[in-house]
């Protein structure tokens, strides 16, 4: 197995490029190479514990290499490290910033936004919150139960009141039960998830955006998952449906290290109305004083940030831009299509069931058995064995109270079952593969 090096080559023209544009005196940066190299080369060694996150065997945990475009522009900004907390420090990178959110914008049918990137999905849906919060300072957030627990934790962390509402068996929002909980009037902002981390399930958002209409609540769509299959067309036409009501929420975030083809860490959090920039005037004394324009720093909550994610980001937009049978989006699609093509296998399996048919990519399966607790320990099992053939799978909780007409017996308040994020468009081509080796793990 060989790791992607060709980009490389890309990068060693790009430097060349860059340093091309400096008129300077020249700045000794000599430095002992052969310590470097002994240093290197154990790092090298210590990073070799680690699962193949890179390939299509891992098909587990949410882990998707960056695009070598990505790699390669990422380490390029390295060499200038900008910091795109103000323009003084970032003078290219903000404004590429500022170009690639718009992208992501257009991509929802926003023109008009107020949005930054983030050091992760978790500072994206806090700075989501925190202004929900402002607008609604005695009012609950609510999210689902399968929603991600960063919810309820930035919640406390802010100080707001949180709550959780039930799921139906798909792992969805139940619509029902979220209208009872509306009824008493004391809810500001309801989560709604776009691609749970779990299953992959998506939150009725039409039928939310219903209920907004009747009772007075924002609505934040956490789509640091899900959001980029709003460019797809072989989604179910329900799904299809939630993800075109997108362009109606009030905030919304987005994580281009998860599907976007970038590195850790670059989460984004954009908002419908950009008034709600008023929440974040500040001043600084030494900061801002560049550029008349907006500093990004002026609208986020962080301070110091990477500038090199947007870079990254930015190139991969114009390799491949957010549109629809673009290269980007069939990518995307061949993803999906690998989890569609598991669960069939998993339907006509005399071993395996599947949980639900998914939505976006990730499937989650059971082993057939007597019992939850048999099952369960099954999983487990079958869990190392598969890493031993060199499959690397994911393990996931499921509620038996969620299992819809079973035919075994349930001792047990959660199933243990396999889980897969067929994130890789890889995963289409390898899933004969992949089927083999579970055959294979029983």
């Amino acid at each position: 197995m060989k790791l992607e090096r060709e980009s490389l080559k890309l990068l060693e023209k790009a430097l060349e490029k860059l340093e091309s544009g400096f008129e300077l005196p020249n700045l000794d940066q000599s430095y002992d190479l052969d310590k470097m190299e002994a240093v290197i080369t154990k790092t090298a060694e210590k990073m070799q514990d680690n699962y193949p996150y890179f390939h299509p065997l891992f098909a587990g945990q949410m882990l998707k290499p960056p695009h070598p475009i990505a790699k390669a522009a990422y380490m390029m900004a390295m060499w200038i490290n900008p910091n795109n907390h103000a323009m003084d420090g970032s003078k290219a990178s903000s404004p590429m910033e500022k170009e690639a959110v718009a992208d992501l914008a257009k991509m929802f049918g926003w023109e008009k936004h107020l949005g930054h990137l983030t050091g992760g999905g978790t500072m994206a849906n806090l700075e989501a919150l925190w202004v929900a919060g402002k607008i609604h300072p005695d009012k609950k957030i609510i999210a689902s139960d399968q929603a991600h627990y960063t919810h309820e934790r930035i919640s406390e962390v802010l100080k707001l009141e949180f709550d959780k509402v039930g799921t139906d068996h798909q792992g969805r929002i139940d619509i029902q039960a979220l209208e009872e909980m509306l009824k008493q009037g004391d809810i500001g902002t309801v989560v709604c998830t776009m691609g749970t981390t779990g299953l992959g399930s998506v939150d009725p958002l039409d039928d939310i955006l219903e209920l907004r209409n009747k009772y007075d609540f924002r609505v934040h769509a956490d789509a640091a998952y899900g959001g980029y299959f709003t460019l797809l067309d072989n989604l179910a036409s329900q799904t299809i449906k939630k993800y075109q009501q997108l362009d109606k929420v009030d905030s919304l975030v987005i994580d281009p290290h998860k599907q976007g083809l970038q590195p850790y860490g670059c989460g984004c959090v954009l908002f419908q109305n950009p008034e709600v920039a008023k929440f974040y005037i500040h001043e600084s004394p030494y900061t801002y004083f560049t550029s008349d324009e907006l500093h990004l720093g002026e609208i986020s909550l962080e301070c110091s940030r990477a500038g090199a994610s947007a870079v990254g980001l930015w190139a991969t937009h114009q390799l491949m831009p957010l549109v629809r049978n673009g290269e980007f989006a069939n990518n995307l699609s061949k993803s999906r299509s690998a989890a569609l093509r598991l669960f069939e296998k998993l339907q006509t399996s005399d071993d395996f069931f599947p949980l639900l048919k998914p939505e976006t990519d990730i499937v989650a399966w059971g082993i057939k058995g007597r019992t939850t607790s048999e099952m369960s320990q099954k999983a487990n099992e079958f869990f190392m064995r598969a890493e031993e053939n060199h499959l690397y799978l994911s393990l996931y909780k499921y509620p038996t109270s969620k299992l819809s007409n079973p035919s075994f017996e349930i001792d047990t308040d959660y199933l243990v079952c396999l889980r897969s994020s067929l994130m890789k468009p890889e995963h289409e081509d390898w899933l004969n593969d992949i089927w083999s080796r579970m055959i294979a793990s029983l």
